[in-house]
């Protein structure tokens, strides 16, 4: 690095470290209110939609797509992933910006829009269009239910609501595929979608009354005027068009073919070019250097990022495995896989007791990617013939590693970082774990897609020349198919599996190794003041008057 560049760095620093001081307070613990805990309601409300949403379509699919007569599988989750990432990197700017009840609300109702117009698709693309919608509202929801904790409670105290928090997600995510299942096998899988709307108007209701966080100051104009236009747009369009890629490859175009790789390099490419505009260009960036110019927040970032690409695919796939080769039904598949949810929840919890009473982050991050690569080096056992107990037992091991990840991996990269870039960071660490979902998926599809066409029998692949994506279609009608067709069939998805689950335990390992970079960094203390949850019985306006000065001081510090 240039001596030019050590020294913008080394400003960058020091400017944050006085805004730091200027919006950041150190304090004791304060007491817990009714309204603090109907707001902790009212984010796990959110998240728990999130999480429902997410597991149960992943069960459903299969039925879905036969019924609506379509074969896009992969864009059925990949356009809600589409939107919720692209979007992701400026909801902190956003939330900075107009505040953060507004954008939550806006996010709840947007979601319920898209719940809505899933649920009524009387096609395929209908569903994808609506997914898009339904993914900008989750987006929205995923990183702002972060940023507005992080306003509450500092980091040292964190660990307990994240597990709070987690908890929800567990028991969103161990429920979400019997629900998914049950209503597919009622044939009423259309309320999957329109069962979130009440959810959404009780979230919103008291979004709306209980969350009185100081609004900014400033006319529209002046709002406006300070989002990060070209930065956004840079973000959007190379995450789309590395989505886009994702879910082409190996589907509708092989991965060799220029309409794969002609979008993936661009995405790339301008992702690299994004990073390089918000260090040295952008006033207001939405992803400030500082996030990733230490190697405990560039690490903790990273397994952001790896964790869930093999959490992804187990929800995903897992399910398959039980559809297509020990002929589950939809409930059925969920009732083999809740090993996984089932784990996971009771881990949320115990990792983040772990990490409030020890104060530190590290050994249980290392033993969740060791969880991680034991349970899927115990997936790759499963052949079509393997017991039931095999297909409940092994996910409990994933599971583990799953609740250690992600209720760890918040840490190593808030650690670094003064409170007043809680928005930004949460906002970026949100983007990391979405994105990766895409990837997990798009993986999947990628072995499959690659080892199906190897091994699925001739007598099979003549009659469905579509290949993988009518396979994934015809998954409910396989029990119907005559043998042999049928057991080869069945040995065909479980060998294709077995190479995928040799390919998360390599991802599982890579991200072992990026842990290894992290240091142990004490929790701080810290809020921003500029948004912490006011106590008292002001009224919001009160607050948003009282405080004007001081917020105008801290933009005038962060602009300097």
């Amino acid at each position: 690095m240039s001596q030019e560049n050590v020294s913008r760095v080394a400003s960058t620093l020091q400017a944050n470290d006085a805004v730091a001081e200027k919006s950041s307070i150190a304090e004791p613990r304060p007491s817990r209110g009714l309204r603090f805990w109907l707001i902790i309601f009212s984010i796990c409300i959110s998240c728990f939609l999130s999480a429902l949403e997410y597991t149960a379509v992943s069960t459903a699919l299969p039925t879905i797509l036969h019924d609506l007569h379509g074969d896009d599988f992969v864009w059925v989750a990949s356009a809600y992933a589409l939107a919720a990432t692209a979007l992701l990197p400026a909801s902190g700017g956003l939330a900075q910006i107009f505040g953060r009840r507004p954008m939550m609300l806006g996010s709840l109702a947007v979601f319920a829009l898209g719940s809505a117009l899933c649920g009524s698709a009387q096609n395929i693309n209908w569903l994808i269009a609506a997914r898009t919608i339904q993914g900008a509202g989750g987006g929205g929801l995923l990183s702002l239910t972060s940023i507005i904790l992080s306003d509450m409670v500092t980091l040292k105290e964190r660990a307990m609501y994240n597990a709070l928090i987690g908890l929800t997600w567990a028991v969103a995510c161990a429920i979400g595929p019997l629900v998914g299942g049950a209503l597919t096998e009622a044939g009423q899988w259309r309320w999957l979608f329109y069962l979130n709307l009440p959810v959404c108007g009780v979230a919103a209701f008291f979004v709306a009354v209980f969350l009185k966080l100081r609004t900014p100051s400033g006319t529209l104009r002046e709002k406006l005027d300070r989002m990060d236009w070209i930065g956004n747009l840079i973000i959007t369009g190379s995450t789309s068009a590395c989505i886009l890629a994702l879910a082409w490859g190996g589907v509708r175009y092989p991965w060799s073919s220029g309409n794969v790789l002609a979008p993936l390099i661009v995405g790339v490419a301008g992702i690299g070019f994004f990073f390089l505009y918000e260090a040295k260009w952008a006033k207001e960036p939405l992803v400030p250097f500082q996030l990733i110019s230490n190697r405990t927040s560039l690490s903790g970032y990273l397994q952001t990022f790896l964790a869930p690409v093999v959490m992804s695919s187990v929800i995903y796939y897992l399910p398959i495995y039980a559809q297509a080769c020990k002929g589950a039904g939809p409930l059925r598949s969920g009732v083999d896989v809740l090993g996984l949810s089932a784990s996971t929840a009771p881990v949320l919890v115990l990792t983040g007791v772990s990490i409030a009473v020890s104060k530190a982050y590290r050994p249980q991050l290392w033993l969740g990617w060791a969880m991680y690569m034991v349970g899927m080096g115990a997936l790759t056992t499963l052949h079509a013939d393997a017991n039931t107990g095999k297909l409940i037992g092994f996910p409990v091991l994933i599971g583990v590693g799953v609740g250690t990840l992600l209720s760890g991996t918040y840490f190593p990269v808030l650690a670094p970082l003064p409170a007043s870039e809680n928005a930004h960071a949460l906002a970026f660490f949100a983007f990391c774990r979405s994105f990766a979902n895409v990837w997990g998926v798009s993986i999947g599809t990628a072995v499959l897609q690659t080892q199906l066409s190897q091994r699925l029998p001739s007598s099979f692949t003549d009659e469905f020349p579509q290949g993988v994506a009518i396979a994934y279609q015809i998954i409910p009608v396989i029990p119907q198919l005559q043998d042999p067709t049928r057991s080869d069939v069945r040995e065909a998805f479980a060998r294709s599996l077995i190479v995928l689950w040799q390919v998360m335990i390599g991802i599982a390992g890579l991200g072992l190794l990026t842990s290894l970079f992290m240091k142990a960094l004490p929790l701080h203390t810290q809020r921003d003041e500029q948004w912490a949850l006011q106590e008292g019985g002001g009224s919001e306006s009160d607050e948003k008057d009282k405080d004007e000065k001081r917020s105008g001081d801290i933009v005038g510090v962060a602009e300097a």
